[in-house]
């Protein structure tokens, strides 16, 4: 703690409570993490699944790593700490959306587990759900959307996840799973939308 840091006094009794504010929106808050290579579908599968529960009458909130890396985290690279520190961030902003009341849709490579663990440790467990959504890496070079595999290939990106900086899967039953290259985007969203409805419906 630096001696700036120590003269900021955080006050937050005299905000309104979480549960008067998930009253409002009929909802619980709460973040689901989307992880993967790069053109696994974490992006694309998160567009799909906001549109379904904003059918139903959810309000929910996207936030995107490339969207995220053109503002908030445009002065972050890609090395270790700048990973750690792009993860921070989106954590602290994902909690305050879901201490808010909303439904917040995290689409991050976030290729370790501890980086994981961090966005987990920040959020807090309750209001925490990792998606892995799992392409191989061939198969994600085949899509290459974004044309990220072939510079990579080239020589043009330094530390590209998955072959120059590794990619852990998650352990154990630490995430859902959903597997883009078994599955239809339609078929995956729909899946999911059964399985994470409980964790925001209203009591």
């Amino acid at each position: 703690m630096t001696q700036e840091t120590k003269e900021i006094h955080p006050d937050f009794s005299g905000l309104l409570p979480r549960e008067v504010k998930e009253g409002r929106l009929n909802q619980r808050g709460h973040v689901f993490w989307f992880y993967g290579l790069s053109g696994s579908g974490k992006s694309t599968l998160a567009y799909a699944l906001e549109k379904k529960l904003f059918a139903e009458g959810y309000f929910v909130q996207i936030l995107d790593g490339d969207n995220v890396r053109i503002g908030l985290n445009s002065n972050l690279g890609f090395s270790d700490e700048d990973r750690c520190e792009n993860i921070r961030r989106i954590s602290e902003v994902a909690k305050l959306f879901a201490q808010s009341g909303i439904v917040t849709l995290v689409s991050f490579i976030t290729p370790k587990i501890e980086l994981r663990e961090q966005a987990r440790t920040i959020i807090g467990s309750d209001d925490f759900t990792e998606i892995y959504v799992e392409a191989s890496f061939e198969t994600c070079a085949e899509r290459d959307v974004k044309g990220l595999y072939a510079k990579a290939k080239a020589g043009e990106l330094k530390q590209f996840t998955g072959k120059d900086s590794a990619f852990e899967p998650p352990e154990g039953d630490s995430a859902i799973i959903v597997n883009t290259e078994a599955k239809t985007i339609l078929e995956c969203s729909n899946s999911l939308y059964d399985q994470l409805s409980g964790y925001i419906k209203s009591t």
